[in-house]
Parts: C-alpha cells; sequence; structure tokens
C-alpha cells in the first residue's frame, strides 16, 4: 500500500504492450520451485488473532449494521484508479479477483478464477460459472479481457487515461504481461514477456479485480462513484460530507460467505485518541490504524478487545537525491542514519507496537538478511561522516510528513520532532513541513520534498513487492548515467516514483530484477539478501519500523479476522445480538 490514495505519480514503466501507466501505488508474496508451477508460498501464514472461528448459526445470521471505522475517507471507489489502502478497504467488499487471499494468510485461494497453472511465460485460468454482477450481468472471459486492457492499454477505447489510471496498472500486472486473451467462455490465457515470480499474487492484489464490461461501458470514469462488483456487499451511497459509504449485503454472493450482517458502513474519524472512543462508547464496531496510546484506550475498556498480529510493512525516511544535492553523497546519507534514533522513535514514540528496521522487508517475508543490523545512534560517527563528506558545518533541508497517523509510522509528527532534535546535534536543521494525506502524497509524487517520511504496506508479502516496487527507478539500468547512483525523474517518461529517493545504483537494480525472472525461492532468496546489503551500504532512506497490525473490535462482534494482507474479511463477521 502502499502509499496511498488516488492521486497519481507519473507512469511507472512502459508496458512491454506498448500501453503506458500513470501515477502512483498503494500498499505482497511468495514463489515456487521449477518451470512448471503455480508458485509455492514462502511467507510464513499470518493466521488469526480471532479466539475462534466458531460463531453460533444465531450470530452467523444476525443482520444488523457494522460499522468500520477508519482515519481517512476514500478517495475513489473504482480499484484502478487509487493506490490507496482506505480506498481498497471498501472495493475489496465490492469487487473480487482471479485469485484471492486466504482470509489471515498470506497464501492463496480460488476466486473468480477455480484453477490456474503457470508454466514458463503462460498463465491458464479457469473461471467461475454462474457468477453474476451486482448489474446483474454474468461474469465471463470477456469482462477480465476489458478488465485489464481498461488498466493498462492505452489504445483500448475504454482507457480512462494516464491521469486517472493507476500506476498499480503497469507494476502489477502491463509490465509484465504482454497479451490477455479469451479461450472460451470461462477460460483466459495470460502471456508473460518473460517468467515473472510474483504474477499469481500480483493477481490476487487488490487492484486486480474484476470490472463488469457493461459497467465500463455505462460509467467509464464515474465507476468511481457507481462500482459494480460481484463481491459480498453492493455499493448503497457515499456520503462525502460526512465521510460514510453505505454498503448492502449482496444476497446473490456466488460464494459460501455470504455477508452475516445486513449493512455495512465505512466512517472516518481522524484521530486516534477519537476513534477509539467511538470505538468504546459503541460508535463504531472494528476501528484501525491504532497508535500506542490509543490502542491502550482499547485494552483498557471492558467493551472492546485490542487485536494484533505482526504486520507486513515498513516505515522510512527517504532521501530525494534528484532534488537536495547533500544527498547524493553516501557519507551524508550514512551520517543521517548514525545520528537518528530509530531505536527511540520505535520503543518510545511508538511504544511497543512496532519493532526497529534494518532492510525494506521485515523477517516474515522471504529473502530477509539476518546478517544485517539497524544503524545504531553514534553522533561521533555521524559528525565525523558529514566532515569527511565536505558538511562539517551541516546543513539545512526540509522534512515532508503525513499528519494523521499510519500503520507503519503511527506518530508521525512526533517521529519527525525526534529526528530534528537528533540531527540538530549533528548541526543538521530540519524544517518540518506537516500536511495531510492526500496533498502530501501529491506533493512527495512530484519530486518537491527534500526528504519525506513514507511507509508501504505489502500488496502481495513477496519481496519485489518491496525492493522493485519502492527502490527501482524504473529506468532501463543503462539510462542511468555513470557515475551516478540516482536520477533526474525530470528526464525519464516512465519512472516509478514509489522511489522517492529517485535511487538508481545499477547493481541493486540487476538483482531486483533477476529476482523477478525465476520460479525458484532458492535462486531468488540469496539475490534479495545481497540485495538487502547494497541497501544498508547505501542507505538510500533511513529505515524506520516495522509495525504491527493493531485492531479494536466491540465484544459483540464474531469473526473478524485480522489479516496481513487484502480484506478486512468483513463478510465473515458477525453482530451478537
Amino acid at each position: 500500500m502502499a502509499t496511498d490514495d488516488n492521486l497519481k505519480r507519473r507512469s511507472f514503466l512502459k508496458a512491454a504492450g506498448g500501453a503506458t501507466a500513470a501515477a502512483t501505488l498503494a500498499g505482497c508474496t511468495g514463489d515456487g520451485e521449477g518451470d512448471a508451477t503455480t508458485t509455492e508460498e514462502t511467507t510464513e501464514s499470518g493466521g488469526t488473532t480471532e479466539e475462534s472461528d466458531e460463531t453460533t448459526e444465531e450470530s452467523q445470521s444476525s443482520g444488523g449494521t457494522l460499522t468500520f471505522a477508519r482515519g481517512n475517507d476514500s478517495g475513489t471507489l473504482d480499484f484502478q484508479n487509487t493506490t490507496s489502502g482506505e480506498d481498497a478497504k471498501v472495493t475489496n467488499q465490492i469487487y473480487d479477483g482471479l485469485i484471492e487471499f486466504e482470509p489471515g494468510e498470506t497464501s492463496l485461494k480460488a476466486g473468480l478464477a477455480t484453477e490456474w497453472n503457470v508454466e514458463g511465460k503462460t498463465v491458464s485460468l479457469t473461471l467461475r460459472e454462474g457468477v453474476k454482477f451486482h448489474n446483474g450481468d454474468e461474469f465471463t472471459a470477456e469482462d477480465y479481457v476489458a478488465t485489464y486492457r481498461r488498466f493498462v492499454d492505452e489504445d483500448y477505447k475504454h482507457y480512462p487515461g494516464t491521469k486517472y489510471a493507476s500506476a498499480y496498472g503497469p507494476y502489477a500486472l502491463g509490465n509484465w504481461i504482454s497479451s490477455v486473451s479469451k479461450e472460451g467462455t470461462y477460460e483466459v490465457a495470460i502471456e508473460l514477456n518473460k517468467p515473472y515470480a510474483p504474477i499469481l499474487k500480483n493477481l490476487a492484489m487488490f487492484c486486480s479485480k474484476v470490472h463488469s464490461l457493461s459497467a465500463i461501458e455505462k460509467y467509464g470514469k464515474d465507476l468511481a462513484k457507481n462500482p459494480v462488483g460481484t463481491g459480498p456487499f453492493k455499493f448503497e451511497s457515499w456520503d462525502t460530507g460526512n465521510q460514510r459509504i453505505r454498503l448492502s449485503a449482496n444476497d446473490d454472493y456466488w460464494g459460501e460467505e455470504k455477508a452475516k450482517v445486513d449493512e455495512l458502513v465505512f466512517t472516518a474519524v481522524g484521530q486516534n485518541s477519537s476513534r477509539a472512543q467511538t470505538l468504546v462508547s459503541g460508535g463504531a464496531d472494528i476501528i484501525d490504524g491504532l497508535g500506542a496510546q490509543s490502542s491502550k484506550v482499547v485494552e483498557n475498556s471492558d467493551k472492546a478487545e485490542l487485536l494484533e498480529m505482526p504486520g507486513i510493512n515498513v516505515g522510512y525516511m527517504a532521501f530525494n537525491m534528484s532534488k537536495f544535492e547533500p544527498f547524493r553523497k553516501k557519507k551524508v546519507r550514512q551520517a543521517v542514519n548514525y545520528a537518528i534514533n530509530t531505536k527511540a522513535i520505535v520503543n518510545t514514540i511508538f511504544k511497543g507496537i512496532a519493532s526497529e528496521a534494518s532492510q525494506p522487508i521485515p523477517s516474515s517475508v522471504m529473502g530477509y538478511n539476518e546478517n544485517i543490523d539497524p544503524y545504531p545512534q553514534d553522533q561521533e560517527k555521524a559528525q565525523k561522516l558529514l566532515e569527511e563528506a565536505g558538511h562539517g558545518d551541516g546543513f539545512e533541508f526540509e522534512l515532508a510528513t503525513f499528519k494523521n497517523p499510519r500503520t507503519y509510522n503511527p506518530s508521525p509528527v512526533q517521529a519527525a520532532q525526534t529526528v530534528k532534535s537528533n540531527l540538530k546535534e549533528v548541526g543538521i536543521t530540519v524544517n518540518i513541513k506537516q500536511m495531510p494525506f492526500n496533498p502530501f502524497l501529491d506533493y512527495t509524487n512530484n519530486y518537491k520534498h527534500d526528504a519525506c517520511f513514507l511507509g508501504w504496506m505489502t500488496d502481495n508479502g513477496d519481496p519485489d513487492n518491496f525492493y522493485y516496487a519502492l527502490l527501482h527507478p524504473g529506468v532501463d539500468r543503462s539510462a542511468v548515467p555513470d557515475g551516478q547512483d540516482w536520477i533526474n525523474p525530470d528526464n525519464h517518461d516512465n519512472v516509478n516514483t514509489l522511489d522517492a529517493a529517485a535511487w538508481a545504483n545499477t547493481d541493486f537494480m540487476k538483482l531486483t530484477e533477476e529476482g523477478q525472472s525465476t520460479y525458484k525461492t532458492s535462486e531468488r532468496k540469496p539475490k534479495y539478501q545481497k540485495a538487502a546489503e547494497i541497501f544498508h551500504e547505501e542507505c538510500p532512506w533511513v529505515a524506520m519500523d516495522h509495525a504491527k497490525i493493531l485492531r479494536g473490535v466491540r465484544e459483540n462482534v464474531k469473526g473478524y479476522t485480522v489479516a496481513p494482507i487484502g480484506g478486512p474479511f468483513l463478510n465473515l463477521v458477525s453482530l451478537e445480538q
């Protein structure tokens, strides 16, 4: 997720078929062995923190209105128009994908496709029969072909434009796929440009859901406020003034797990503490986006329970090498890493709801390098490195940060103030620029920052979803100027703007490209471990933390599963009367 929202970045790589997609990504997953494979899982199952999956028949059909409170309203209800995890929380209720993640796990299960196979560069899928969209249309291969083309094919008559279609189109699909074809009413063939390890999990990502062809034709860009899916909930209304989205149960849902409540409401409560109080007082049934203090409010209540599990995410501070010249020097970046007390940020500000990061991926993801430790705070070493880099007298830069908490940075303003205080000790002046989240993303998407806080909540649990997604510039290695380890985004048409550092280390780029091109975990794993070593030495970021997933749940809520990927799986939830 990572970054969030439907604000667009520049185009992220040109798809091999000639389609170009623009904009940004939201904010993961495994692979397998051999040439013919459906890929084996390489990430540990997240499991569930729910005490029991058992509920009474009465609670399963209890009906009522389930209210989910979060920090921000949606920006769009079209999964092809967003990079936002907030948007995905809603669209995941309305839409289904060909392949889905198991609730609470990183493994895959059948969705709108019942069978699939990957052999070399060909993915074959058999589609589910008898599925109806919310408008009554039957789901067929034509719907998926139209969905794919609308996302990545600029020559397609229903392509909504580069300012509308998010960068997830090329990132998850278009860059790797040369064609998608209907092989029969319920058969689809996907041809890849080359073997691509994460393809099945990319098909399970929130951006890979399926639109109705007739809805595409009828609504065009207005799908952003008129979603038509096959999912367990149907869209009813969106009160943007009060930031409330109302869905109703889809009684004709094809799956076994039909919605157990009559109505689902998403509402926005900006402050963590206010959201926690809303839960305790009964104004919400489930809440997310909790920080250290607000989680204590839930934990100490006899009306609600705090659920948690390790997250597959990362929070970090990116150095924009394309704009701020001192950050182009490795010793300056290393000095800042040594100067900042990330341990104190995690333990004192985040108060135990996160662990310190040493590399982009957490330990649960394949390719984690056990031999790398976080940078310790060492002001003496920081000062020495600054002097060696020609900046012994320090310098001044702007640190852009969002105001509202995110899972990967639950206290961004306090964390920014700590960074400012730490760097002042070595002569560096930090000017903090606080912004609401949507304008903040627009700002960083266009490389206006000197440095910025960002984070990523994995889409599929694969190391590629961190290393390539966040740190590959999206240009050919030959396009990186000799003697540079950064690029100027303005000089390239197709830039991965998730690489907020504009970092372009060709050795690192080569490793991540090779990591994509084999299905064998035994070959992929050492490449990502080596990539972690390069990252740690070159430090295009200050890697800060890997945060836990925290949810507050009312005592009458049954069947809710905390999920590291996908979801929330709210069709499984019932309300005890």
